[in-house]
């Protein structure tokens, strides 16, 4: 497998190793921000047993919310392909958008304008220090995996996109695709 070095648009996939993480076991991350002063990304397969609509009471949207890490897990970010009907969004790479006018987003759901496949909303993030991710790659705690969905990342809702993943990389990962979440329930 090609070694890749961490970049926007590109993704974390937890190894293996890193069982037992409350934060990031089995964990897909899609790096939303990478420079010399840390990282941010959004873990992608984590929903919770929450609607938009539970922490945004102005409107009736049913959309998922996903668990994006632990930090900062009292606010809402958001990921999104929609940057001419979201103004002030930041683009993370090919199509990919972050944050932008949270009353824009109001508007348009409450119009049903936004799509489920177009956003994706999280509760906190996941973040890394200065050097803290390269530590943790040379300790193989992830691969740095490129996005070969583009922007259509933001509506992959599969909770066992970590399984595909590790399908996908074959080799000693295949073991590992199938075990069980626990080892102690095996």
């Amino acid at each position: 497998m090609t070694t890749l070095k961490p970049a926007k648009g590109l993704l974390l996939v937890a190894e293996p190793s890193i069982i037992g993480d409350v934060s990031f076991n089995r964990s897909v991350v899609l790096i939303a921000e990478y420079n010399e002063a840390g990282s941010v990304g959004f873990i992608l397969n984590k929903p919770l047993d929450y609607k938009l609509k539970d922490f945004v009471p102005e409107v009736s949207s049913n959309l998922p919310v996903y668990n994006g890490g632990p930090v900062e897990q009292d606010n809402l970010y958001f990921i999104h392909r929609i940057p001419e009907m979201i103004p002030e969004s930041i683009e993370i790479s090919n199509g990919i958008y972050w944050g932008g006018d949270f009353n824009a987003i109001l508007h348009l759901l409450k119009d049903d304008q936004i799509k489920k496949d177009q956003i994706r909303f999280f509760l906190g993030y996941s973040g890394w220090g200065i050097d803290q991710l390269e530590k943790e790659l040379e300790v193989n705690s992830w691969v740095v995996a490129p996005n070969n969905y583009d922007n259509l990342i933001v509506g992959k809702s599969n909770s066992n996109f970590w399984k595909e993943k590790m399908i996908e990389f074959g080799g000693d990962y295949l073991l590992w695709s199938n075990a069980p979440e626990n080892p102690a329930f095996n």
